[in-house]
C-alpha cells in the first residue's frame, strides 16, 4: 500500500497522518508542543522541542498503521509566521521560536509605520507592518544572535525541512515565504529593500519553492527510510484551503483553532485595503494562486481561559452552557495579544461589556463564544467589500468547527452557508494532495478535488443580527478606549 506521510506541526500539537492513493486517511498520531510566556505580550516556544514532537507524533502514527505500507513521500503543513534561527553547519538553534503571537517587536513596527513605510510594505508584500508578521521578528533574533556562526533563519517549514533532511536542505514554500514580510509577491523574489528595512540578512534566508515540489530527502529519521522524499511544504491555512478543493475564485474557508484565519482565493493578484491581507496561497509549476486572508489572533483559545474562569469540567460544558443563553447579553472581545484582522489594534485589550446584576455565567459563556463569530464576521464583510468574484462555497475546519453550535452562530452572524468537512485534519489533507500531486499520485487539481466532496452544509437560520452586532462594535470601542485614555489620548 502506497502512502504519503502528512506532517501539521501546529502551535500547540503536531500531528501526523498517513494518506493512500483514494485520499482516504489510514493511520494518526499527535503529540503536544509546549508555549511559554517570559514577559507580558512574549511568546516563545523551543524549535528542539518542536521536532521532537514532529518525530513523536510519527511514530505515533506509524505504530498504528497497517502492515505492508510503504511511505512514497512526505508533506508538511506548518505554523506560519513563526520564525527561528540556527546554526547552518551544526543545526544547533541559536534562539527560541518566536511565535506569531508574540508581541516583542510592537514598539519596533510602530516606529516604522510612524516613519511612513506601511504603504510600501503592503504594496510589495500584501501584509501590514504589525509584530505578527516574521519581519521584525527576525531582526530580534539576528540582533542577539551569536558572532561567526552560519546562520540560518527561517519559518518552522524550513527549519523542519533542514531537521528532517539531516541539515541538507534550506528551503521553505512561496506560501510560507509570503508571510515572512520579507517576500516581494508580484516578483516571488526576497526582497533586498524589504530585508534592508527589517534589518535581515537576507544571505540567511532559506531557498523559495513551489508548495508541490522536491524538498530533499529524509536522513535519520526514525521509522522511515533514508532517502524519502519530502514533496510538499505549506502553511496549515493555505494547506487547508488547497485540502478543501477551494480552487474556484471566492472559494473560501475558515479554519478555527488558537487564532482563526479567513481566506478566499483570488482569480489574480490584489493589492488589499480595510484590515486584511494579500498572500499566496500555493504555488505550483512556479505559477501563485492568489488569496486574500485575515488572521484573527485570539478565537478559540479564548474557550478553556472561560471555562477555567467558570468552573467548568470542559470546554464542551462551556459551549453547552453558552447554547441555553440568548444571544442579547454582554459583549466580549478577546484581544488578549491585541486584535489582528481586520483592525491590527496591537493596543486593544481583553474586556466584558455591559454586565449588570442580572448577567448569567450562560450568557458570559455566550458572550465568549459569539466573540469567535464576530471576529470572522469582521473579516469576511472587509474581503466582501473588495473580492471582484464574490463568495462561493465557505469551508470551516479545525476543533471548533465540529460544533454545530459554533457554526450555527458563525453562518447566522454571515448570513452565508457554511460547510463542515468530517476530517478535521483539513491542514494535512492539503499538504498529503500538494505532495501527492508532485509524485503523480493525482494528475491535476481536478481529481484532487473529487478526493473528498462530501461535507454538512449549515445554512443561517437566523439573520436579525443588528442587536448583537450593536453590543459588539459598543465592546470594541471600550476595548480601546481603556488603553487611549490612559495614554491621555
Amino acid at each position: 500500500m502506497r502512502a504519503i506521510l502528512a506532517i501539521d506541526q501546529g502551535t500547540t500539537n503536531s500531528k501526523a497522518i498517513l494518506l493512500t492513493e483514494k485520499g482516504e486517511i489510514i493511520a494518526r498520531g499527535s503529540s503536544p508542543v509546549g508555549i511559554t510566556f517570559p514577559e507580558p505580550g512574549w511568546v516563545e516556544q523551543d524549535p528542539n522541542r518542536i521536532f521532537a514532537s514532529v518525530k513523536e507524533a510519527i511514530a505515533a502514527c506509524l505504530e498504528s498503521a497497517p502492515q505492508g505500507m510503504k511511505v512514497e513521500g512526505i508533506a508538511i503543513s506548518n505554523q506560519r509566521e513563526s520564525v527561528t534561527l540556527w546554526d547552518g553547519e551544526t543545526g544547533e538553534a541559536l534562539g527560541p521560536v518566536l511565535s506569531w503571537q508574540c508581541r516583542r517587536t510592537a514598539a519596533d513596527c510602530a516606529a516604522l509605520n510612524a516613519a511612513g513605510h506601511s504603504a510600501e510594505v503592503m504594496a510589495l508584500t500584501g501584509l501590514p507592518i504589525d509584530p505578527m508578521f516574521p519581519g521584525s521578528k527576525m531582526r530580534w533574533l539576528l540582533e542577539r544572535a551569536p558572532k561567526g556562526r552560519k546562520l540560518r533563519l527561517g519559518t518552522i517549514d524550513s527549519w523542519l525541512i533542514h531537521c528532517l533532511t539531516g541539515g541538507k536542505t534550506h528551503a521553505c514554500d512561496a506560501a510560507n515565504a509570503a508571510r515572512s514580510q520579507a517576500f516581494d509577491l508580484k516578483r516571488q523574489v526576497w526582497s533586498q529593500e524589504l530585508c534592508t528595512l527589517f534589518g535581515i540578512d537576507i544571505h540567511a534566508l532559506p531557498e523559495v519553492r513551489d508548495s508541490s515540489g522536491s524538498f530533499g530527502v529524509t536522513l535519520g529519521l526514525p521509522g522511515i527510510a533514508d532517502g524519502t522524499p519530502i514533496m510538499a511544504a505549506i502553511g496549515d491555512s493555505h494547506a487547508a484551503l488547497f485540502g478543501h478543493g477551494a480552487f474556484n475564485p471566492g472559494d473560501g474557508k475558515v479554519t478555527f483553532g488558537t487564532g482563526s484565519s479567513v481566506m478566499t482565493t483570488l482569480p489574480d493578484f490584489i493589492a488589499p485595503e480595510r484590515g486584511i491581507t494579500t498572500t499566496v496561497a500555493w504555488r505550483i509549476a512556479g505559477k501563485p494562486t492568489f488569496a486574500f486572508e485575515g488572521n484573527i489572533l485570539v478565537s478559540a483559545s479564548s474557550l478553556p481561559w472561560m471555562t477555567e474562569i467558570l468552573g467548568l469540567p470542559d470546554v464542551a460544558a462551556l459551549v453547552e452552557l453558552a447554547a441555553t443563553a440568548e444571544p442579547n447579553g454582554p459583549g466580549f472581545v478577546p484581544a488578549f495579544v491585541g486584535l489582528g484582522a481586520p483592525y491590527w489594534d496591537t493596543q486593544s485589550r481583553a474586556l466584558f461589556s455591559q454586565i449588570n446584576f442580572s448577567t448569567t455565567r450562560a450568557q458570559m459563556a455566550r458572550a465568549v463564544t459569539d466573540s469567535i463569530a464576530f471576529q470572522v464576521h469582521a473579516v469576511f464583510s472587509a474581503m466582501q467589500a473588495q473580492s471582484p468574484a464574490g463568495f462561493g462555497r465557505l469551508f470551516v475546519d479545525g476543533g471548533p468547527s465540529q460544533n454545530r453550535f459554533l457554526m450555527q452562530c458563525v453562518a447566522d452572524l454571515l448570513a452565508h452557508p457554511v460547510i463542515q468537512r468530517d476530517a478535521p485534519e483539513a491542514s494535512a489533507l492539503g499538504a498529503g494532495y500538494l505532495a501527492g500531486l508532485a509524485l503523480g499520485i493525482w494528475p491535476d487539481l481536478q481529481a484532487i478535488a473529487g478526493l473528498n466532496p462530501g461535507g454538512n452544509r449549515i445554512e443561517p437560520a437566523r439573520t436579525d443580527n443588528a442587536a448583537k452586532l450593536a453590543v459588539w462594535q459598543d465592546a470594541l470601542a471600550r476595548s480601546t478606549y481603556q488603553i487611549n485614555s490612559v495614554n491621555g489620548e
